[in-house]
This record gives structure tokens, sequence and C-alpha cells, in this order.
């Protein structure tokens, strides 16, 4: 059934132009008159009537519509069988088409609802591909949901009980307190605080240390575990008490409790104010007081400054990592504070002293982690931070957004280096945060790389989930100084050591008889002296 050139090259309107070359020799056989007829009494005419389900038009009649000089896209078949149906003003052989249904005044739906569907219709496989992924580079495809937060969850929950019940109020109250962030805070402080160095009096003898844990005092670690956590949920309810209309706004934040009214102004208000109150009592009691002013610095940086600036400028992304940084610090500081032999525990001392590299270091691991972390998570909810009125690189400049992640992301490496520089962890931490590190900075560069499309925002947001918690365990895990009470309890002390250590002690000992020699030998001479000039 191959089409004769010469007829179908023309595009003018004889019928013959639409017809493959078996079909017009049979034309040509029979009269005009009758093609109808013969097309009536074929098994094909009731698909070629059937434009929406014809095989045969989208397998061997599609491709012919480039040569039948008509605007549809059935084929030739199909433009035969329209011809047969509606009649052409200069054909002689037309006749009037006795089928009313043909006509495109009887058809139902308006005519361009009937040509888009006959188009998409009769679309070929290799266009519509093309077609689609011209849509998916056009238009970006929409990101999966983030899971509901502990907030929404709790709020969900409250919400479910009856208005009277204690569970209800004290699900909503707790859901004030953005659980899984303020219990992120206290791991990375309790973190801090048992990476701090311990003291070498502690390592010389194993019976001191059988199984070496914290570098101080447990209650200390209670004290600074309650007080942080209740510091966190003061700053979280503030920030939650200031922004409810626009975080009704946002598909992330408007289940929030102030936002459904589970739970009253006044009512945050005062959790706020006694949380706070709570928490920097039990940090002024148990710690000291430079952990207790990084506490309060930290309640009135996010609450403060960091909420208000969210709607200002991009510069609240800097100010929330600093916020992120502190915790690190207070747990060090903390620890420092027991620890102190010499009794120069001002805040200068355990603030800029050599001894407080480490939780400066500490503090920089979680001041970087931030900009990964949140970039990511921006990136996945930029609309709702639009529409909300929030300045965020992820909506402000994607390609800056994207570029400050990787930046901060490469940061995590020298800073780790430095931990163990400063010989705050062993050499096992080297090779455990290489692989955390590297694993951040693969998918930062993937994230910068695409601007957050293909998944690697949400890529980079789950890998720095992941990251922090490894770091922060694998540097209590390979902490300096940890394991040698154990290992000398299960080998016990080396021999050339105690010969040294008694060897030191024969030196002492010979050197004070020498000396006491010496002095005896200087008192009877002088002696001698005296009895010399008192006979003289």
């Amino acid at each position: 059934m191959i089409p004769l050139r010469s007829a179908i090259l023309r595009p003018g309107p004889p019928r013959e132009a639409n017809l493959c070359s078996r079909c017009l020799v049979r034309s040509r056989v029979h009269p005009p008159s009758t093609i109808r007829g013969f097309l009536s009494s074929s098994r094909s005419m009731g698909i070629l009537a059937n434009q929406s389900t014809s095989p045969l038009r989208k397998t061997y009649f599609s491709p012919n519509r480039l040569y039948d000089g008509s605007q549809t896209k059935g084929g030739m078949l199909s433009s035969f069988a329209s011809a047969n149906a509606n009649s052409q003003p200069n054909s002689s052989n037309s006749q009037p088409p006795n089928d009313s249904s043909a006509s495109p005044s009887s058809s139902t739906g308006t005519p361009s609802d009937s040509i888009a569907s006959e188009s998409v219709d009769s679309e070929l496989p290799h266009r519509r591909r093309k077609r689609l992924k011209e849509q998916t580079s056009n238009n970006e495809q929409a990101e999966p949901s983030l899971p509901l937060d502990a907030s929404a969850q709790l709020s969900n929950f409250s919400s479910a009980l009856p208005d009277t019940s204690l569970r209800r109020k004290l699900a909503a109250f707790l859901a004030l307190t953005k659980p899984r962030l303020s219990f992120l805070i206290v791991l990375t402080t309790t973190s801090a605080y048992g990476m701090y160095p311990i003291s070498s009096l502690l390592t010389l003898d194993p019976a001191m240390t059988p199984l070496p844990t914290l570098s101080t005092s447990t209650l200390t670690f209670i004290y600074l575990t309650a007080g942080t956590f209740l510091s966190c949920c003061s700053a979280n309810t503030l920030n939650m008490m200031f922004e409810p209309k626009y975080d009704a706004l946002m598909a992330r934040t408007r289940n929030r409790p102030l936002v459904r009214g589970l739970v009253s102004r006044r009512a945050a208000l005062l959790f706020a104010i006694g949380t706070a109150v709570s928490g920097l009592g039990l940090l002024y009691i148990g710690t000291n007081p430079t952990t207790t002013a990084l506490s309060a610095a930290n309640i009135f940086l996010y609450a403060f400054v960091y909420t208000p600036l969210k709607r200002i400028h991009v510069i609240n992304t800097w100010v929330g990592a600093i916020v992120g940084g502190i915790p690190p610090l207070m747990g060090w500081v903390a620890a420092a504070g027991q620890t102190a032999t010499t009794g120069h525990d001002t805040w200068r001392d355990m603030l800029f002293s050599e001894n407080s590299i480490g939780g400066w270091l500490l503090g920089g691991i979680l001041f970087a982690w931030q900009f990964p972390h949140f970039n990511a998570l921006s990136h996945l909810i930029r609309d709702d931070y639009k529409g909300a009125g929030y300045k965020m690189l992820c909506w402000v400049n994607p390609a800056q957004n994207a570029r400050v992640a990787l930046r901060y992301s490469v940061l995590m490496f020298p800073i780790s280096i430095g931990l163990w520089w400063v010989g705050v962890v062993g050499n096992g931490f080297l090779v455990g945060s290489t692989f955390a590190n590297g694993w951040l900075v693969r998918e930062a560069y993937h994230f910068w790389r695409h601007t957050g499309m293909q998944g690697s925002a949400r890529g980079l947001f789950w890998a720095s989930i992941w990251q922090l918690p490894i770091l922060l365990v694998g540097g209590l895990v390979t902490k300096k100084g940890l394991w040698d009470g154990v290992w000398q309890k299960i080998f016990g002390q080396p021999e050339e050591d105690e010969e040294e250590y008694l060897y030191s002690e024969d030196e002492e000992a010979a050197e004070d008889e020498v000396d006491s020699k010496q002095g005896d030998r200087a008192v009877a001479s002088s002696a001698n002296q005296r009895s010399t000039l008192s006979t003289a």
C-alpha cells in the first residue's frame, strides 16, 4: 500500500490525493457512487468511523498524514472517510452527506475540545516523548513532601483528645518545644561535655577509672541536660508565639498548636517564662555562670534576633547558625568549670584560654553543619517560605543557596582535622569523619550542580541528618585517652615502665644521700673552723 507520489504530493482537493495505491485502483474500477458502499461492507469501516480507537491509524496510516494535504492527523483512510462524509464544493462527484453526525455542528462538545482530543489521541510516540521531555525541562517536577515534624504530630494527637483531657494539654505544650530540635541541641551539648579531655591524674591509675565515660561528675551532667532542654523549650515557644499568622501560611507549620488554637498566647508566654527561669536556674546551680550566660544569650538570639530577621534579610541563616554553634560551647565550658584545678575558672579562662580551642572547634562544626542542612530543607519548601514572606536564599537566590551549602560542607574537613590536631580525639576519628564528611560533600555537590533538582535537595537533607550524629558519637568513642585506662587494666603496666620507675626512685635516694653527706661535711668543716678560731 504505497501511496502514489504524483497524486499525493499535489495539495489540491481531488479525492484521489487522499488514497493509497490499492484503494485508488479500486476506486477507478468501481464507480464513485459505490465507494461508500464498498467501505461500509468492509470490516474496517467500523474502525475508521471511530478514530479514537482505530489501530490502523496509529500503525500504518498515521505516518502518511504528511502527504494527504489535510490538517487532521488521522492518516489517509481517515481523510478518505471524512471526504466521503463531507462533500467538497469543487468536486464533481461529491454528494451531500447523509449522516448528520458527521457535521461539526452535531458533535458533542466544543470544536476546540474535539480538535485537541483528536490531536492528543493521534499523537505519534516520538512526538509524545519529545513533548513530555520538554514539559519536564520547562516545568519543574514537584518534590515529594517531607514527613510531619514532631510538633505537627503532637498537635494532631492533641486535637483528637477531649477538651478536658490532661493529655491534650500536655501534648499541646510539648508541641511548643519542638521536641526533635530540642533533643538535637541537647545531644550536641552533652557530646561536647563528654569530649572534654580527661585529666591526666585520672589516667595514671586504672583503678580510678575502671570504665571512663565522662570527664566530670554525673550530677553536673544531669543539671546540664535538664537546663539545656528547658532553655530550648523557652526559645522555641517564643519563636512560635511571635509568628502564628505566618506559620498558618506554610504547610510545614500550619499544624502548630498556636495556629490551631490548642494553646492560648498567654499560656504560651507563661510557659516560655517558666521554662527559661527553671532552665537557667538549673544551669547556674549545677554548672557555672558562664554556661548560664551562654544559654541566656542563645534564647535572646533565637527569639528576638533570628525570628524577626527572617522577614528582613537572608543574613538570618547565619544568625541561626551562630545559635546552633553555642550549645557545644556550653557543654565544653560546663566541663571546664568542673575540672578546673588551678582555681582560675573565670569566663575569660574558660572561653579564651588554650584549653578552650576544642569547644570552639565543636561549635564550628555545628555552625558549618547548619548550612547544608537548612539550605536543603528550605529548598524543599521554598514556595511556602516565599508565600509567607520569609527572606531565604532558597528562593531569593537559589544558585547562591546551593553554593553556600557546598562551601560549608567542605569546611567540615579542616574543622574535624583540627579536633584531632589539638588532641581532643584520636586517630580513629579521622577515618570516621572523613567518610561522613565525604558523603555530605558528595550530596552537596549534587545539590549545587542540579540547583536542588532531581532529588538532590532531599538527598542532602537526609545526609546531613545522619552525618552529624556520626561525628558526635564518633568523637565520644574515639576520645583521646578514653581507652588508655581500659587497655592498662587489661594488659597491665609494662615492665620497662616499672624498671624506669624503680630506677628513678634509686636515683632520687642516691641524690638525697649525697646531699646529706655534703651537708654533714659542711657542718663538720664549719665546726672545725670555729674550734680553730677559739684556740687562736
